[in-house]
């Protein structure tokens, strides 16, 4: 027996009828900003992701050699990705152009809680508005997301902050800093001891003493944006888009779920304003649910016009918002549904396939015999499947021109004539005929 690979999984019938609850919420929350769904491939050329990250992000990737000498990889993403495909039709795609999509990524890194190597993840972005309204909606989009799938704001908080801050920040300190570097630093401030923080702050070109005072600086910052500006003027315009952002996410009705938190930076480079991630408020999951934020060079960076961008990126499998939701006790249960098993006894296929097309046709979930099973190893199968009601078309009934329906939960059966079955009931049950 073959073993599956490590940091994939199997997902199996139950267990999915709760994630694709979880995904029709979140896809539908997007639908209703009017974000339009789109398909991506699961394999971009490996320099795409190189010329952003560096030569080291290939560690991190599924990258090979195909059999036409490419060098590519599976993507692990999808911002470079809808990026390309901005870039190669901007001039005619109507702004703010609003995309999402749902699918599968993979990363060649340490399982952990809520990290696997493949894992699937939705993405919502808006192109083509840098007014802090766009901002604004993709912290709403997130917030009904989860508020749609019963969280509250007991349950989580979005951590905001802005890269023009912090980089404003560390510019201003008279030594040769490594921007790109603290700032990766400040990412990784909540994930290691304060020493080693500065430490890393230190590598990047600051003091001691600067170091330590640009950690006093973001705390301060947190309770009160102009301490910034009184250190440095060079942040005032960040620190009014921030605050500007803030106030029309107040007015999108989700202030209350954002939390100032400057040592929030989003670790990849392509981030260039307003950055938040999305935690679990009662703390048990440490990692982040998940984070967004705006990107307004990337388009260029791939060939195309200066579009401003921004956007959110919520796992959906594979992630830190199932542990989420079973922590809050919001998971969707995971059960299998039916509306009706038509149980076939003898010689009856025609008019049993007939009774289940019908309703299908009203749109229910409609199972029928296709192993030759008796009538008890029908009934067992119905009960398994969770089937709401049982249609049993058998030989005898039909000769005097009926079926019964059997209420699976009262186990209560009730013969109907087959020509009112299912007649001009959408959804006839056994009540419609007791």
């Amino acid at each position: 027996m073959y073993e599956g690979i490590k940091g994939f999984s199997d997902v199996y019938p139950e267990e999915m009828a709760a994630y694709r609850a979880v995904i029709d919420t979140i896809e539908d929350t997007a639908r209703g900003y009017g974000f339009r769904e789109i398909a991506t491939p699961a394999m971009e050329p490996a320099e795409m992701y190189i010329d952003k990250s560096g030569e080291e992000i290939v560690e991190e990737l599924y990258a090979f050699e195909d059999r036409g000498g490419r060098q590519v990889a599976l993507t692990p993403e999808l911002t470079p990705t809808v990026a390309r495909m901005v870039a190669a039709r901007a001039q005619e795609l109507p702004k703010p152009i609003k995309w999402f999509s749902t699918r599968p990524f993979w990363r060649y890194e340490e399982p952990q809680q809520g990290r696997f190597r493949e894992f699937y993840q939705m993405n919502v972005d808006i192109f083509g508005s840098e007014e802090p309204d766009a901002d604004a909606e993709i912290l709403a989009v997130g917030a009904d997301m989860l508020t749609g799938l019963g969280l509250d704001a007991d349950d989580f908080e979005f951590r905001v902050s802005h890269r023009d801050i912090l980089g404003e920040l560390l510019r201003s300190f008279d030594a040769d800093v490594d921007v790109r570097e603290a700032i990766r630093a400040v990412d990784k401030s909540e994930k290691v001891e304060y020493n080693e923080y500065v430490g890393l702050l230190v590598e990047a070109g600051l003091s001691d003493d600067q170091a330590e005072t640009f950690v006093d600086l973001l705390d301060a910052g947190n309770d009160d944006l102009d301490e910034l500006v009184a250190f440095t003027d060079d942040v005032e315009p960040a620190v009014e888009n921030l605050s500007a952002v803030l106030d029309a996410a107040a007015d999108f009705g989700v202030r209350e779920y954002c939390t100032l938190s400057l040592e929030t930076a989003r670790g990849l480079d392509y981030y260039t304003g307003v950055v938040f991630e999305c935690f679990d408020a009662e703390g048990e999951i440490s990692r982040a649910i998940f984070g967004g934020g705006r990107y307004d060079d990337l388009i260029e960076s791939y060939g195309g016009p200066s579009l401003p961008a921004v956007g959110v990126a919520p796992g959906v499998m594979n992630s830190t918002l199932p542990l989420l939701l079973q922590r809050a006790g919001v998971w969707p249960e995971e059960a299998l549904t039916t509306d009706y098993y038509v149980l076939r006894v003898g010689d009856t296929r025609d008019v049993a396939a007939r009774i289940a097309r019908q309703l299908r046709e009203r749109g229910h979930v409609v199972e029928s015999d296709v192993s030759g099973r008796s009538f008890g190893a029908q009934l067992g199968y119905a009960d398994s499947i969770n089937a709401e009601t049982v249609v049993i078309v058998g030989e005898r009934d039909l000769a005097d021109g009926e079926i019964t329906l059997r209420d699976m939960d009262s186990g209560e059966q009730v013969g109907v004539p087959l020509d009112e079955f299912p007649g001009d009931h959408e959804r006839p049950t056994f009540d419609d005929f007791a």
